[in-house]
């Protein structure tokens, strides 16, 4: 039988995909290409606002608050601790996918251990973060930063700020919670079974996707 046939068939049974990739991943490529789009959406929106304004609240006088610092002016100071855990989560993310590779159970389980640590503290200072925003007056239809200029500024960006991080922190807290089911399948040996870590690497390809995510909004939020 010709040897395409064959591939063609196997491909409609569920043994190969044309993309030499398994059908799991191609849909989590999907589905990540897909909420990019969403993500491309919310920030442009916000690039637009942003731009098309006079004048917009200094990121360096909202974020300038630390955790135990009291009134202290640290500037951008635990944002970028946060960026920092994230990116670290990342890491260890990597160090799973490539100890799954290898059939290294015991490494599998600590590098997630680690990677759900990192997201949940992640998690933790966000919920700091907004919470002083709150005590400052700052929530979803209430902005009492001014402009650089010094003049009254809108909504708008409050709005956006809440918007883009809790989608975010959402994406962040679903990813958490997956790599806590991994890991309990991890434990009871599901995976070894198989014979191969794909769940590990999958659930991988979506951390990633949200540490990339969190890179342009702290650039868009933080930065500019």
């Amino acid at each position: 039988m010709d040897t395409a046939v064959t591939a063609k068939k196997k491909w409609w049974a569920g043994g190969y995909s044309p993309f030499n990739v398994s059908y799991g991943k191609l849909m989590m490529w999907f589905f990540l290409l897909s909420d990019a789009f969403t993500f491309g959406a919310l920030l442009i929106s916000y690039g637009t606002i942003r731009f098309s304004s006079q004048s917009w609240p200094d990121p360096n006088e909202v974020f300038k608050s630390f955790p135990g610092m009291g009134h202290a002016n640290l500037p951008l100071m635990f944002v970028s601790l946060m960026t920092f855990i994230l990116i670290m989560s990342s890491v260890t993310m990597v160090l799973a996918v490539h100890a799954g590779k290898m059939h290294d159970k015991k490494a599998v389980a600590k590098w997630l251990i680690w990677t759900i640590i990192g997201g949940a503290c992640f998690l933790a200072c966000q919920a700091w973060e907004w919470t002083h925003l709150f005590h400052e007056g700052a929530w979803w239809g209430r902005n009492p930063f001014p402009n650089v200029d010094g003049t009254q500024a809108s909504t708008n960006f409050t709005n956006f700020f809440f918007t883009i991080t809790g989608f975010h922190g959402l994406h962040v807290t679903s990813g958490v919670v997956l790599n806590i089911i991994i890991l309990a399948n991890v434990l009871k040996g599901t995976y070894e079974h198989r014979g191969h870590y794909e769940m590990v690497e999958k659930v991988g390809l979506y951390w990633h996707f949200v540490d990339l995510v969190w890179v342009f909004v702290f650039t868009c939020f933080y930065l500019l």
